[in-house]
């Protein structure tokens, strides 16, 4: 019995120093990971063109002081009417040293949110303030993009832009005392 023993001990010891051997070691990082910022521009764009090559009609909706108005909408006004948020073109490339990106499943919304903030080493002459992103986790589909950029002294311009339905700019006066005030909203909607 104890021939049988020894063998069978040598034969675990060695399993075990294999066994720790093959264990993978993690590895280093030497590098922080690159960030890669959602495609917005590209993305709005590619929303824009769809609604051309549909066909589809879209009916704008301008509210100034509580009254609103509708007119139909011209396929070569939509770029224009969108225009303030196309500008700068949002990538990777250009924008990655001036704004940090922070990404989050939110469960309220169902949704995965990605939301870029501007650093505080950015220039001032960039007008782009913050954006979110708003992915379905289960198709990967983009549901809704926030943009809020500067307009002018006292002024802000907001995008929600609700995917394959519609987009909504609202300019914002920013008061002194701190207070704010809608100036205009502009609704372009092709789901109706």
């Amino acid at each position: 019995m104890m021939k049988y023993i020894i063998p069978v001990m040598l034969l675990a010891f060695t399993a075990c120093n294999n066994a720790a051997e093959k264990q993978v070691q993690p590895v280093a990082e030497t590098a922080e990971e690159k960030q890669r910022f959602f495609p917005v521009t590209a993305y709005l764009k590619g929303q824009i063109y769809d609604i051309k090559q549909k066909g589809l009609t879209p009916i704008k909706y301008t509210t100034v002081k509580e009254h609103t108005d509708s007119s139909m909408v011209k396929f070569e006004e939509l770029e224009t009417l969108a225009k303030e948020f196309l500008s700068p073109e949002i990538d990777s490339a250009n924008l990655i040293d001036f704004y940090t990106e922070s990404k989050f499943l939110d469960q309220t919304i169902e949704a995965f949110t990605f939301t870029y903030e501007i650093k505080n080493t950015a220039p001032d002459s960039l007008q782009l303030l913050h954006w979110d992103v708003y992915v379905e986790p289960e198709k990967g589909k983009v549901k809704r993009i926030y943009m809020i950029k500067k307009a002018g002294p006292g002024k802000t311009l907001q995008l929600t832009w609700l995917s394959n339905k519609w987009f909504k700019t609202t300019t914002i006066l920013n008061n002194a005392d701190g207070s704010s005030s809608v100036e205009k909203e502009e609704k372009i909607s092709w789901d109706y």
